[in-house]
């Protein structure tokens, strides 16, 4: 909940932002000259990305997470079986094990949008995150029965 809670006030203060640098982007165009003009459009296409890329993001999260219950509601949710150092940070012997079976598994069955999603789970908690993204992108494409980029 804590994390949902972080997501939400992080996603309003960027759209604040990319309002405001909107409204000076306007500015700058409404000022009308050549430079001014140039660097409004300028201003204009950073919150233009910046949007388009938190609505991606949100689009992926909003997905996981609906993959996640699904898994939940069939018990297939992975087990937090890693051990923990004092600080409570994953140890990473315990994380590369876990993820040597997941790994396996998915080679096993790599069809199945499951197995991709416990490798995600795996990544994640081994702190690798691009690994992690890619997986669960690849977990969401096979649940979705889309074509899976290789």
């Amino acid at each position: 909940m804590r994390a949902k809670i972080t997501y939400i006030v992080t996603a309003a203060v960027l759209v604040f932002y990319f309002a405001l640098v909107g409204s000076r982007g306007v500015l700058l165009i409404r000022t009308g000259t050549l430079i001014t003009v140039t660097f409004g459009i300028a201003v204009l296409i950073l919150p233009v990305i910046g949007l388009w890329f938190l609505w991606k993001n949100t689009q992926f999260v909003r997905r996981a997470n609906q993959l996640a219950a699904e898994l939940e509601a069939e018990g297939g949710l992975p087990v937090d079986e890693l051990r923990r150092l004092p600080s409570g940070r994953i140890d990473r012997d315990s994380a590369d094990e876990v993820f040597a079976r997941r790994k396996a598994e998915t080679e096993d069955a790599p069809d199945d949008w499951r197995t991709w999603f416990r490798l995600a789970v795996a990544y994640h908690d081994a702190r690798d995150t691009p690994r992690a993204r890619k997986a669960m992108q690849r977990a969401i494409a096979l649940h979705d029965g889309r074509p899976v980029e290789v």
